[in-house]
């Protein structure tokens, strides 16, 4: 089987979950969707996202963020489409992103490699709060969710910080790009740990930091979520979901996150899914109560 094949055959199992039912009239009635809205610039590139917002309410409205799977190679945004309509019926005001990806290449090379897709994803949420009266959105209340790679960016946006020199210039510079709350859903947290014979992973992650972990260890340093949790920082509330048999994102990573954030004192919750591996982590009733109790005002 060649790499491409296998890439294939992984993206088959990590990307969309289309199984999911759609959103019902009633529903429908309470929410309202804007499509492909420009939210920034990457590069040559116009970043696009979808947001649903609840139809009545003066809010503020607390936010979410979706970040879709794909390997950071390929993916779109409507993997999450269902989800963002679900959390505006729940009351949020919810969004579903794309972010530039690692198959477009130049001259032989890949065009956009880490840390484009983070760049792109703070711009996102720097763009929430600069439309934040547009929206009616409550700007200190901001979560956000992804799956696999999306997972990672999620990881990224709530654990780094401007002196990361991850922030970009994609777009309203004057805001802060930090969330309160994230959900990994078998998301990356250690990038060095490589599945063995896994060559699907090793592609994805050759494509995004230019090389193997051999070739280049201090990128797959720079690109790992585990490396920004530190005492000294203000860690936001994480939750992570993850199969024990996950053969892409072995649950070693995620235990590594949960032991380094209990040591620093930040607040991690883990939750292992037996018999799964990297598949059917959907957006639970664990992932909703996690965000009305840390976004929601009151909540706690």
């Amino acid at each position: 089987m060649t790499v491409l094949t296998l890439v294939t055959a992984t993206l088959l199992i990590a990307g969309c979950p289309s199984s999911r039912g759609g959103t019902n009239r009633t529903t429908q009635a309470r929410v309202v969707v804007e499509n492909e809205i420009t939210y920034g610039k990457g590069g040559d590139v116009d970043l696009k996202l979808d947001l649903a917002r609840p139809a009545e309410g003066k809010g503020p409205f607390p936010v979410l963020v979706f970040l879709h799977s794909g390997g950071w190679f390929e993916g779109t945004k409507t993997e999450f489409y269902p989800e963002i309509k679900e959390a505006a019926d729940k009351g949020y005001v919810a969004v579903t992103v794309d972010y530039r990806l690692t198959s477009e290449t130049e001259n032989d090379k890949t065009k956009y490699p880490f840390p484009a897709q983070v760049y792109d994803v703070k711009c996102a949420v720097r763009w929430l709060r600069a439309n934040a009266e547009k929206y009616k959105i409550d700007p200190d209340h901001i979560g956000a969710l992804g799956y696999s790679a999306g997972g990672h960016l999620a990881l990224m946006l709530g654990l780094t910080e401007p002196s990361d020199g991850l922030e970009g210039d994609g777009g309203n510079v004057g805001y802060s790009s930090r969330v309160q709350a994230v959900v990994s859903l078998a998301g990356p947290a250690e990038l060095s740990i490589i599945p063995p014979g896994n060559e699907s992973v090793a592609f994805y992650l050759k494509h995004l930091l230019g090389g193997t972990l051999k070739q280049a260890p201090e990128q797959y340093k720079k690109a790992s979520p585990l490396t920004y949790v530190r005492r000294d920082r203000d860690n936001p509330p994480i939750l992570t979901i993850n199969g024990d048999i996950d053969k892409d994102v072995p649950l070693e990573q995620a235990e590594h996150l949960d032991a380094k954030m209990k040591d620093a004192g930040a607040s991690h919750t883990l939750i292992v899914k037996k018999g799964v591996g990297h598949e059917n982590l959907y957006v639970g009733s664990a992932a909703w109560d996690f965000f009305d109790r840390y976004l929601k005002v009151g909540a706690q």
